[in-house]
């Protein structure tokens, strides 16, 4: 695994402001921006917090204490600023560090501040030839390598969404579970055949395979006009509220700040490849966890030596591995029929192997933005990453 760190001094956009330097620091906390270079060619930039407020004063000393790194990892056509919208007592990296963890923040490849590639330039369509395959491939290993290079410590994992099925399917493969304490999964994503939100079963459908040739994009960018006018087309079928999308798509979400909705818009969405919302269709169209189809046996058998793409077996998930697990009553991404599906591939846990905290009012967002979500969902968290 090639390994790059970049000073924080000498940013790869100069145009853009680290989120160490816009949500971070503002707050009182130390923080860290490092850039981590892919196998394929990717640099990926994350952000570290070493300490909480109360020691933020005393240098780069705290930053050797040996306290248990935990690795954030956010969902799709979003980046690492989703975890950071709310105040420092509400927000999951503050309260982690404030409790004693040194936190990571990764960003997946093609959001704002992880657009740079060795050879490939964002604009070409090249850069964006990628799926969710990708992402347990080459970015998952990269930043957990990384971390666990630098800390010397296995790791806490914390995924939300998109960051929750790319750990499923990676810990199904063996991958990363020799380098992992324990993982955290809020609104976990592995089936999607019952999901309710109106807007997002309307786009699986037309995401078919011939979307991509139809859009003529790469970049799935949702604040750019092809994608706009895709979203305008939805929006016309009935049922479809497009004037609270977030809803729309999310779920009825209980505990949402205004200003948070606020500083949300105005920092996300993120763009992903279309590549990848394809896969993520197939998800939802085809009932199962497998690789990307490329719809044409031929294909298929050049990428993967076989007619269908291969299967992500979560069974093979270790019995041992401990994991927490938290769902709502009102997500219509993470539909509660999804996740007792994919609870019944984890039945051969035993004990605290496996936690599961149910929120009958929580909807999709409110695992990360909710103004309660401390009390409801990460001090149980904590709690868990305190037995492991």
């Amino acid at each position: 695994m090639t390994i790059f760190i970049f000073v924080f001094a000498v940013k790869l956009n100069e145009a853009l402001v680290g989120l160490c330097e816009s949500s971070v620091i503002v707050h009182g906390y130390q923080c860290q921006e490092f850039y981590v270079k892919t196998e394929d060619g990717y640099v990926l930039n994350m952000q570290r917090i070493p300490s909480g407020e109360s020691s933020s004063s005393s240098g780069d000393d705290d930053v050797k204490v040996n306290k248990q790194p935990v690795l954030l990892q956010h969902g799709v056509l979003v980046d690492g600023m989703s975890w950071l919208l709310n105040s420092p007592q509400q927000s999951l990296p503050f309260i982690l560090a404030d409790s004693g963890f040194d936190v990571w923040i990764a960003h997946t490849r093609g959001t704002r501040f992880s657009r740079q590639h060795a050879n490939l330039d964002a604009s070409q369509r090249e850069y964006w030839n990628w799926s969710w395959d990708e992402l347990v491939d080459y970015d998952l290993p990269a930043t957990f390598n990384f971390v666990y290079h630098q800390t010397g410590q296995k790791l806490h994992y914390v995924g939300h969404s998109l960051g929750t099925l790319i750990a499923l399917a990676s810990f199904s493969e063996g991958k990363l579970v020799d380098k992992l304490r324990s993982a955290a999964l809020l609104s976990p994503i592995a089936y999607l055949s019952h999901m309710t939100t109106g807007i997002g079963i309307l786009a699986a459908k037309a995401f078919a395979g011939e979307f991509t040739t139809l859009m003529g994009v790469a970049e799935f960018n949702p604040k750019g006009e092809a994608v706009t006018q895709f979203l305008h087309s939805l929006c016309k079928n009935p049922g479809i509220d497009c004037y609270d999308l977030m809803t729309s798509i999310t779920g009825e979400n209980c505990c949402l700040n205004a200003s948070t909705v606020d500083l949300f818009l105005k920092n996300e969405p993120q763009s992903t490849s279309t590549k990848n919302m394809v896969h993520l269709a197939q998800t939802v169209r085809d009932g199962i966890l497998s690789k990307f189809n490329y719809g044409i046996q031929v294909m298929n058998v050049e990428h993967y030596g076989q007619g269908k793409p291969p299967i992500y077996n979560l069974a093979n998930i270790p019995k041992t591995l401990p994991l927490f697990l938290s769902y709502g009553g009102r997500d219509a991404l993470s539909d509660v029929k999804d996740v007792e599906m994919l609870l019944d591939k984890l039945k051969f846990h035993q004990g605290e192997d496996l936690t599961t905290l149910f929120i009958n009012d929580y909807a999709h967002a409110d695992f990360i933005m909710g103004v309660n979500a401390k009390e409801m969902i990460y001090n149980a968290l904590i709690s868990f990453f305190g037995r492991h």
